[in-house]
């Protein structure tokens, strides 16, 4: 199933707190219920003044109608061609 990174521009992310952060997530976790097990959320990283989401949905579309029923911004939905980490390095071709 394909996988996808979501960018969200939220002023002042970085400053949410811990409750607000709880919050947030039960929202999503919420929505993902009603939506089935199509879609996961995998994880999120805060910065300063955006979210970085990682999801796995089967398209766009599914991703988009999350953030839209949860009313989060989706600025940006790209699709993940590969992952890469430290251990890529040791592979062999």
């Amino acid at each position: 199933m394909p996988k996808f990174l979501i960018e969200r521009d939220i002023p002042g992310a970085g400053k949410l707190t811990a409750e607000q952060l709880k919050a947030i997530s039960q929202t999503s976790c919420g929505v993902l219920g009603k939506m089935g097990p199509q879609i996961q959320w995998v994880n999120s990283h805060v910065t300063a003044d955006k979210i970085y989401c990682v999801y796995i949905a089967p398209n766009k579309e599914m991703v988009l109608e999350h953030a839209k029923l949860g009313g989060f911004p989706a600025n940006s939905i790209s699709r993940v061609s590969a992952t890469i980490d430290p251990t890529t390095a040791e592979q062999t071709v």
